[in-house]
């Protein structure tokens, strides 16, 4: 017998140039796909949006059951995610989740972020359009409020920074591992004569990789390759460019199977990041493409990625600190052995880390409900 649900995002995604934002809705949505779910599926811009919708009322009122709903916000203002960021379709969503409510589906939505709340969101987006844009996202926790039942965040830790008050059910659903990308690759059990570290992702100030770099230039027997954004770079370059050396090669527009071989290489992947107050509660989605590698992770103590490398024993979390850094390095290369220990760490709880789970995760507390 079937089993039905409703998913939902309230903004257009293009398959041909997946953000990391529009990764995770794909991925969840092919995760309840996954665990057997026949899904009826709200997206796209305002005018799509509203016909579905309309198919799917007229569903519930011929008598289909849906098990839930299940919704994963925008980094924008639900109001402004049209072409024109203009609030044209003001009442369709959230009357949606209302009319859902009311017909005994119980709502869970993803709140994705809070980088509105933080210095460099003022610092990139003029003020009238900060103005307007921070009022609507204010109004989307308040909706939310009146028209969900549970919501989901990537930590726990980051409703501290969420200005309001949420009276249903909080759970954490941090980001999940692709179960078609895991793999096993044996290390060598030989002694090798150098650490490779391998880093991918976004280089500034969130992403601040300076403390790796300046560990690398000064340990011999540290190689690091970095693949990010190369308009990233160039602006970092100034940063940068007193620790390069030829042991630190950076790359880019290299994605997907093309990275494979710099995984295959690599004894550590590295999300040692300073520290800054956003990545207290940010769950990096490259932790858990990361796991998929079965690779010991390197990473900061006080941030969000630290405490979950820590609680699984799965590499390596320390303090923000050039000494403590560069002895712990040291002393990874002088037992590589453990290396192997931190993989298998890995290992065990991939089953329980995959997206699958994670949309699990979410029919089990939306079901629970009642």
């Amino acid at each position: 017998m079937s089993k039905y649900c409703i998913f939902h995002i309230p903004f257009h995604i293009s398959e041909e140039l997946l953000s990391g934002s529009q990764i995770r809705p794909i991925k969840m949505l092919n995760a309840f796909r996954n665990i057997g779910y026949d899904v009826d599926v709200v997206m796209g811009y305002g005018k799509d949006r509203k016909k579905q919708i309309l198919s799917i009322k007229e569903n519930i009122k011929n008598g289909k059951k849906y098990e839930f709903l299940y919704s994963e916000s925008s980094t924008m203002p639900t109001l402004l995610t049209e072409k024109h960021h203009f609030p044209t379709y003001p009442f369709l969503d959230f009357n949606f989740f209302k009319f859902c409510r009311e017909n005994g589906i119980k709502v869970g939505l993803f709140y994705r972020d809070v980088h509105w709340r933080f210095p460099y969101y003022k610092e990139n987006v003029s003020f009238i359009k900060r103005f307007f844009a921070t009022w609507f996202y204010k109004y989307d926790l308040k909706m939310y409020k009146d028209t969900i039942d549970v919501l989901f965040l990537p930590s726990i830790l980051m409703y501290d920074y969420i200005p309001f008050s949420f009276d249903g059910i909080i759970e954490e659903l941090p980001p999940g591992v692709d179960r078609s990308n895991i793999s096993v690759f044996k290390k060598q059990s030989i002694k090798k004569d150098h650490l490779e570290i391998f880093y991918v992702g976004g280089i500034g100030r969130i992403y601040n990789l300076e403390m790796i770099f300046q560990a690398v230039s000064k340990l011999q027997f540290l190689h690091l390759t970095v693949c990010c954004r190369e308009k990233e770079w160039k602006q970092q370059l100034r940063i940068y460019s007193r620790y390069l050396n030829d042991r630190i090669n950076i790359i880019h527009n290299n994605s997907g199977n093309e990275l494979i071989p710099y995984f295959e290489k690599a004894d550590l992947l590295n999300l040692f990041i300073e520290p800054v107050e956003y990545m207290k509660f940010a769950m990096p989605v490259k932790l858990f493409e990361y796991m998929g590698f079965g690779i010991p992770i390197l990473s900061t103590k006080g941030t969000a990625a630290g405490l979950f490398v820590e609680k699984y024993d799965i590499g390596w979390s320390v303090e923000y600190s050039l000494h403590d850094l560069t002895e712990l390095l040291t002393y990874i290369y002088n037992n590589q052995s453990i290396l192997k220990e931190k993989s298998l760490n890995i290992q065990k709880i991939i089953e329980q880390n995959t997206w699958e789970s994670r949309a699990k995760k979410v029919e089990t507390v939306l079901k629970n409900l009642g």
